[in-house]
């Protein structure tokens, strides 16, 4: 085969060269909604959801801490929370509470 024969098999280069970019633009769009879709908007919506509960916090409700500290809460102002496990009482910040458990919150992850 020659040159010519090659190249009048494969077409016009603008025609194929067009195609391919729209092809490719085409995949990565769907990649992008892939990953969007199954990755980031659970994981934000995850994030809502436990700012929101981090805010209707209460006394005597069982935490557990970022540290791994199980106990339940006995003080809450502004920011720091007193935790109580077992005979100690430890203040720490309410970011830092990583799971409220509650039963609420179980009840939330059951119908969820």
């Amino acid at each position: 085969m020659n040159l010519h024969t090659v190249l009048a098999m494969m077409g016009s280069p603008d025609q194929s060269s067009s195609r391919g970019l729209l092809v490719f633009l085409a995949q990565m769009g769907a990649i992008i909604a892939i990953f969007y879709f199954l990755i980031i908007r659970p994981k934000v919506q995850q994030e809502k959801k436990h700012r929101d509960r981090l805010q209707q916090l209460k006394r005597g409700d069982e935490v557990v801490t970022a540290g791994g500290l199980v106990g339940s809460v006995v003080h809450i102002k502004d920011n720091l929370i007193t935790v109580k496990s077992g005979e100690t009482r430890v203040v720490v910040q309410r970011e830092r509470i990583a799971e409220i458990r509650t039963a609420v919150a179980q009840e939330e992850v059951k119908t969820t």
